[in-house]
């Protein structure tokens, strides 16, 4: 399977080549990611056998969602001979984008093709002919590795805590509660008041807490350092 992920400055849905076109906002954000898999969306719950041996839908699928040169983008087979990626990866490199390439094959294609080269070596399948075994897992691990790297960067996290935690349901609203408890040494009643006067925003409950600021003040302080926590209440 083939399969293309790139940073880019698009949307932060996942869109394959079959979906792409139909409900993506071409008002492209920075820091979001999205997702492109050889034959689309379908493809992840069925096979599209023949879609990743196409190296120029791999090109196009990046042109549909205005890939450019502010992009980076990584390019994913095991094999490291991929078409589909390969097509996405060489397209990449003409607009000037930063390409990273993450193969389980030393001297592969995408390794030969990418700026920066990531090439786990699991060693041989314990099935013989299967890559999403101990090759899938490898290449998982990266993806871990690389998008916790890019949380950190972004200013997510803060400490070791996941600050930037959007309290969808009741599991992470106790998990803000706790977060901000952590992080600020406070107990969990004063920790929810914080939250509960700034919308459950962690980063800003964090900020008000460590500043004595209230709501206006901690937006500021964060905004004025692009939502970094640390650098907010002046410890970086």
């Amino acid at each position: 399977m083939g399969e293309v992920l790139f940073e880019t400055k698009g949307v932060g849905k996942t869109y394959g080549s079959n979906t792409v076109l139909h409900d993506i906002d071409m008002k492209i954000h920075s820091g979001e990611v999205i997702g492109l898999i050889a034959g689309g969306n379908e493809a992840i719950f069925r096979a599209k056998e023949g879609a990743e041996d196409d190296e120029a839908l791999g090109a196009e699928d990046l042109k549909k969602i205005g890939f450019g040169s502010k992009d980076v983008l990584v390019g994913i087979a095991a094999s490291g001979r991929t078409p589909y990626v390969l097509g996405a990866m060489n397209y990449a490199r003409k607009q000037g984008a930063h390409v990273i390439g993450i193969s389980c094959n030393p001297g592969s294609q995408v390794e030969k093709t990418a700026e920066i080269a990531i090439t786990p070596t699991p060693g041989p399948e314990v099935v013989t002919g299967s890559t999403r075994m101990k090759s899938g897992t490898a290449q998982k691990m990266v993806l871990n590795m690389l998008s916790t790297g890019a949380m950190i960067k972004l200013g997510k996290v803060y400490g070791n805590l996941m600050v930037d935690v959007k309290p969808t349901n009741a599991k992470l609203v106790e998990r803000c509660k706790r977060i901000v408890c952590e992080a600020t040494g406070v107990d969990y009643d004063t920790a929810t008041k914080a939250l509960e006067q700034c919308g459950y925003r962690a980063k800003v409950a964090i900020v008000m807490l460590k500043t004595g600021s209230d709501v206006h003040e901690a937006e500021q302080r964060l905004e004025a350092h692009e939502g970094r926590v640390a650098q907010a209440v002046g410890e970086n």
